[in-house]
């Protein structure tokens, strides 16, 4: 287990970059979490910056997720488990990363890089998910808790050798879902706001 230690400690310390936070930081001198929905996400950072950084932060988060899973997996050892366990650490340091007094992002992208690494056939599945609903609704939020809703049965059903770690998966998407309380409450009571709305136009989910 020693020898696995180093291995957990690394992915959490990448999942814990905190980049969003540092990009706003250096563009604007201002922290993200006091901007917007305070949330260190790609939806908040595009609504302050713009798709010219929120897209490669969000490509950067969900490599944090997919590192671990490919690269430090391999090199770890101790069976098939491990790549799973690295890839939730991995998650578990984006949401609560100490960079940031365990205030960090949702773990959708991240997660998403995790899922990549272990069964890259169920991200386009959620992710197309993801996209009809946000298309359809305008709700980033509903996207991301549906696309992670579809996660463990699409891993059930295109990769059965998967099946005996499904409650792994179950465990990152309930974890993404449960990040999500608030915009859930907001999406219930009508007051969640819709995509496309840019900092100063009154958007704050």
């Amino acid at each position: 287990m020693s020898g696995l230690l180093p291995w957990f400690v690394a992915s959490y310390f990448l999942g814990a970059i905190p980049t969003s936070w540092l990009v706003v930081r250096l563009v604007k001198g201002q922290d993200l979490r006091q901007l917007g929905s305070g949330n260190l996400g790609a939806t908040n950072l595009y609504r302050q910056l713009g798709w010219g950084f929120a897209i490669p932060v969000g490509l950067f988060d969900v490599a944090k997720g997919a590192i671990p899973v490919v690269a430090f997996g391999p090199r770890a050892g101790g069976g098939d488990l491990v790549p799973v366990l690295l890839g939730v650490t991995a998650v578990i340091g984006h949401v609560f990363s100490v960079f940031v007094r365990f205030r960090g992002g949702k773990g959708v992208a991240t997660g998403a890089g995790v899922v990549l690494g272990l069964a890259p056939l169920a991200v386009p599945v959620s992710l197309l998910v993801w996209a009809g609903v946000v298309w359809l609704t305008g709700y980033v939020s509903l996207g991301s808790v549906l696309a992670a809703a579809v996660l463990p049965p699409a891993v059930w059903w295109l990769y059965p050798e998967r099946r005996s770690v499904l409650w792994l998966f179950v465990v990152l998407a309930t974890l993404v879902i449960a990040l999500h309380h608030q915009n859930i409450r907001r999406l219930l009571a009508g007051t969640e706001h819709r995509f496309g709305r840019r900092a100063g136009t009154g958007g704050a989910s």
